[in-house]
């Protein structure tokens, strides 16, 4: 039906036409498509076909039927980064024809093959981040997009993010931990050598002194620098908790440090002394903050993420049913409680006489709720004080209500936590190396906004500019990746046709394009040639 339509010679449907959301048949296809192996195969073979005929039929200088934006701005391969439709964006990526008239839609160019070694060359247009709204963008920091991480584990987006943490942000990461060490050592030096007494103090004339005030400024220049970073990464992904797990909490700790810091600069100069506790507070979470930077191992990255996962789940689970017995049973406590009452003499009417006064504790007494959450606390970590029960007036229904109370948190929460975080560990485990390499990848791309313009052009991935439409003369840009494939070793075993990138293509690559285009085809095509006799050598 979709052949006849096309090819109808009375009046042929035309692809480019849009709905009323600027979408062509393209986008539909990504709409409707599902993340199951049998539609995914179906609407992806359709979407080649329509392709394919769109290609045949076209005038030339016609627009490409891929390119077409609807009215938000996506091309098909964006939105289907955008909506997460996974198994059609992998087909997308790895679009490859063998036909010598359809080379020029293809979107992956095999360049060797040897047993289960394979050199492929992708397509860079809509990924690299040189362009607006690029595919990687789109995954990274989209918070709404389902298989965030499992989308950046296709190639090639995972080598392109690899290849941009070795090229620069590794060193730039590293720079960075380290800057950080040196504010957190200064930081904890000026909380730790600060003045007593009631502030603001005034500067003396003292070399120790004039050190003291620079490192206080340095301080607060940092709180501004991570206040503002943090609210320009609010405006662009809003926090919510459900993707809190994904992203992680460092935005919202640094957010923390910097506020409390900057609470703590107005209080110091309106000359409030508590501006001493929320010091101390900023200085702990910066501290905390270290644990960003653990995202440049894959180890410790992954640790990490474990601990997320157990704190944003386990744990808060844990202290959401804990906090209500610990009031609840505290309330019960302080009711329960009485003091001893205590007889003061007085005279009346020029008698002398005993009168029962108010009672008073010479230490914290159990009527006061505070002191009582705070025993209660100690008895569910086995470090209670029974010392209390003399004041008690009914000891049978206190001993009832510890019991119970130790019963529901002692043996039942902590080891449900316990045995939680246990099965937490075994689960994460598997999908918390794609985690850590999205809030990687996050980092990276980060680190690649705030270098300059000129730095950027010069570090974007790409090794080889290929003109595949001689009648058009386009050259696009081309990443090279090596991968493994143990499924296809023995089909592809002695298949010489594929192991060298092929006579056409190598002229094209060699005949278009400038100077430079052209000694990188050269270069592709000795380096694949040399590593297919090593492979055969071998």
């Amino acid at each position: 039906m979709v052949t006849y339509l096309m090819e109808n010679r009375h009046r042929r449907a035309d692809l480019t036409d849009k709905d009323s959301q600027g979408n062509t048949v393209l986008h539909a296809l990504v709409v409707i498509v599902e993340n199951t192996d049998e539609n995914t195969e179906m609407v992806s073979m359709m979407y080649d076909h329509i392709l394919t005929q769109h290609s045949k039929l076209k005038k030339k200088g016609q627009v490409e039927l891929e390119t077409i934006e609807n009215d938000k701005g996506f091309t098909p391969l964006k939105l289907a980064a955008k909506l997460g439709k996974i198994g059609l964006f992998k087909h997308m990526l790895h679009r490859e024809f063998t036909e010598e008239e359809m080379r020029p839609l293809s979107r992956k160019l095999t360049e060797w093959v040897y047993g289960p070694v394979h050199s492929s060359l992708y397509d860079m247009s809509s990924i690299e981040t040189d362009e607006d709204r690029s595919v990687l963008e789109i995954v990274v920091f989209g918070t709404n997009v389902p298989n965030r991480p499992e989308m950046l584990q296709i190639e090639p987006l995972r080598s392109i993010l690899q290849d941009k943490w070795d090229r620069f942000a590794s060193k730039i990461f590293l720079m960075n931990f380290l800057v950080y060490l040196l504010y957190l050592f200064i930081f904890t030096a000026v909380a730790f050598y600060r003045k007593k007494g009631q502030p603001p103090f005034p500067v003396q004339n003292v070399p120790l002194d004039h050190l003291r005030c620079v490192g206080e400024v340095i301080t607060v220049l940092g709180a501004v620098w991570f206040f503002i970073k943090a609210l320009i990464s609010f405006h662009r992904n809003p926090p919510r908790f459900k993707t809190l797990y994904m992203d992680g909490f460092s935005d919202i700790l640094f957010f923390l440090q910097a506020s409390l810091l900057l609470i703590c600069t107005i209080l110091y100069f309106c000359g409030r002394r508590e501006y001493v506790g929320i010091l101390v507070l900023s200085l702990a979470f910066a501290w905390i903050n270290v644990l960003h930077y653990l995202r440049g191992s894959k180890q410790m990255g992954m640790y990490s993420v474990m601990m997320q996962r157990m704190i944003l789940v386990d744990l808060f689970h844990f202290l959401c049913v804990y906090s209500v017995l610990l009031l609840g049973f505290s309330a019960a406590i302080v009711a329960l409680h009485e003091e001893t009452p205590r007889y003061i003499k007085k005279v009346i009417n020029g008698t002398l006489v005993q009168v029962r006064g108010k009672p008073r504790c010479k230490k914290p007494c159990y009527s006061n709720i505070r002191f009582t959450i705070l025993e209660m606390f100690k008895f569910t970590i086995g470090m209670g004080d029974l010392g209390f029960t003399d004041r008690v007036e009914y000891k049978e229904v206190f001993y009832t209500l510890l019991i119970l109370y130790i019963v529901l948190t002692y043996i039942l929460l902590l080891n449900m936590l316990i045995a939680l975080m246990g099965s937490t560990v075994e689960i994460t485990s598997k999908e918390s190396e794609n985690i850590w390499n999205l809030q990687r990848a996050v980092t990276i791309l980060d680190m690649e906004r705030t270098l300059p313009r000129y730095l950027k052009d010069k570090l974007f991935s790409g090794v080889s500019h290929v003109t595949l439409d001689l009648q058009e003369s386009k050259t696009r840009k081309f990443f090279r990746v090596e991968e493994m494939n143990w499924k296809q070793w023995k089909s592809n075993l002695g298949v010489n046709r594929e192991e060298d990138p092929g006579e056409k293509m190598m002229m094209m690559m060699m005949m278009s394009g400038p100077k430079e285009s052209r000694s990188m085809a050269v270069h592709a095509h000795m380096h694949a040639h040399t590593h297919t006799q090593t492979v055969k050598g071998h």
